[in-house]
């Protein structure tokens, strides 16, 4: 069976989150959003692409950064309205210039840096 993008769950927005994480290593490294569109540029063209919610436009992971994301398998949830994309990650996934979007956690009930902008 042919997968359609149309057949997912979209919010009202006509977004589906999508975490991206390490196929190698298992590392979440971030969670953007994508529309029907975006879901369709990825599985053709193989570059994880995403939907800008604030600049309401497409945003090809890497595109101006150079930290591409090539998709390696996308996976739906259980009731289609997420995505789990398993990317090689070239370089750091998050703007902040970490390797993962996820780099501040709470301990003792403080927020704790875990790790710092690569160089």
């Amino acid at each position: 069976m042919r997968f359609d993008p149309a057949t997912l769950v979209y919010d009202g927005r006509g977004l589906i989150p999508a975490i991206a994480q390490d196929h190698r290593s298992g590392e979440v490294l971030m969670l953007a959003w994508m529309n029907a569109e975006a879901v369709a540029r990825t599985l053709e063209t193989g570059r994880v692409t995403y939907w800008s919610r604030s600049r309401r436009a497409f945003w090809v992971k890497g595109e101006s950064s150079g930290h591409v994301q090539r998709l390696v398998e996308m996976r739906l949830d259980c009731d289609r309205d997420c995505l789990l994309v398993l990317v090689e990650q070239a370089g750091p996934a998050c703007h902040t210039n970490r390797r993962s979007c996820f780099y501040t956690g709470i301990r003792d009930g403080a927020e704790t840096e875990l790790m710092t902008p690569e160089a």
